[in-house]
C-alpha cells in the first residue's frame, strides 16, 4: 500500500497509511514556516526524537485533544505523566513497538535533549518505522555517525524506502554530513529537514539535492512546508539460488 509524507514545516512530518495517520515532532504555532496550526492537526499516534521546543512546543495540546499515543524516551513520557497525559508509550533506544500501519524502532542519534522546562528528556533518537511495505528512516536532530551504514542494511531483504534527514548544519548535521550519511544508508528516496526555519539555519537543498543525484546516491525530493510525497513499496529482493 503506498503511504503519503508531508512536510508541515522545519521537523515536522505527518505520515499516512491505511491504518491511520502518525505525527512526528510537533511544532506548529511557534513555527514560523509551518504550513497549519495545532488545533488542526489528527493524528492517531504521536512519534518524539526529544524534548526541544522546536520538536515538542505544541505535544501537550495535541495529546490531550486526540489522545493519541505518544511514542516516547522514558524520561519525556514521565515528563508527560506529569502534566496528565497519561497515553504515553515510554521506549529507549532499539525498542520496537507497533503503530498504525506496522512498526516503529527508537534508533540512535546524536544530540541533546531536555524539555522546555530544562527537563532532563533522555537520549534523543531517530526513529526506524516498517509500514505497509515500506521503511523510512527518520534521523532526527543528529549528527552524522556511522551506525548509519547499519541502519540502512537491508532487513529481510529489504533496505530503506525514504530517508528524513536534517541538513540545516549548526544544531544537527549540514548539507556536507548529509550527503554522506545518504552514502551510508543508500535510501531509495532522500528528503531533507531542518533547515529553512531561522537565518541560523538556512540552505541551498538544492545545491544539495544536485550533489546527491550527480552522485546517484537516492532520489532527492525537496518539498515546500505542507507539500507530500507518496511512496509505494519495491518488491523485496530474493536472494539467487
Amino acid at each position: 500500500m503506498p503511504i503519503t509524507l508531508t512536510w508541515t514545516g522545519h521537523a515536522t512530518w505527518l505520515i499516512e497509511t491505511a491504518a491511520g495517520r502518525l505525527l512526528v515532532d510537533p511544532f506548529f504555532d511557534g513555527c514560523p514556516t509551518a504550513s497549519m496550526k495545532a488545533a488542526d492537526v489528527s493524528c492517531d499516534a504521536i512519534l518524539v526524537t526529544h524534548g526541544h521546543f522546536d520538536h515538542v512546543a505544541d505535544l501537550v495540546s495535541i495529546a490531550r485533544r486526540t489522545k493519541a499515543p505518544v511514542l516516547c524516551a522514558y524520561e519525556i513520557a514521565n515528563w508527560l505523566g506529569g502534566q496528565a497525559i497519561l497515553n504515553s508509550v515510554p521506549m529507549n533506544i532499539g525498542g520496537r513497538v507497533s503503530v498504525p500501519g506496522g512498526t516503529a524502532k527508537m534508533e540512535m542519534a546524536f544530540h541533546s535533549s531536555s524539555l522546555p522546562d530544562g527537563t532532563y528528556a533522555g537520549s534523543p533518537a531517530g526513529w526506524l518505522l516498517d509500514l505497509e511495505g515500506i521503511r523510512i528512516y527518520i534521523a532526527g536532530d543528529t549528527g552524522l555517525f556511522s551506525d548509519m551504514e547499519r541502519i540502512g542494511r537491508p532487513q529481510a531483504g529489504r533496505g530503506i524506502d525514504v530517508a528524513i534527514l536534517p541538513i540545516g548544519d549548526v544544531f544537527t548535521m549540514g548539507p556536507d554530513d548529509a550527503v554522506e550519511a545518504t552514502r551510508l544508508l543508500r535510501p531509495r528516496i532522500v528528503l531533507p529537514s531542518h533547515y529553512g526555519t531561522w537565518p541560523p539555519i538556512a540552505q541551498n537543498a538544492g545545491a544539495w539535492a544536485e550533489r546527491i543525484a550527480a552522485e546517484q546516491l537516492a532520489e532527492p525530493r525537496i518539498l515546500e512546508p505542507g507539500g507530500a510525497i507518496t511512496v509505494s513499496g519495491r518488491p523485496t529482493a530474493v536472494p539467487p539460488a
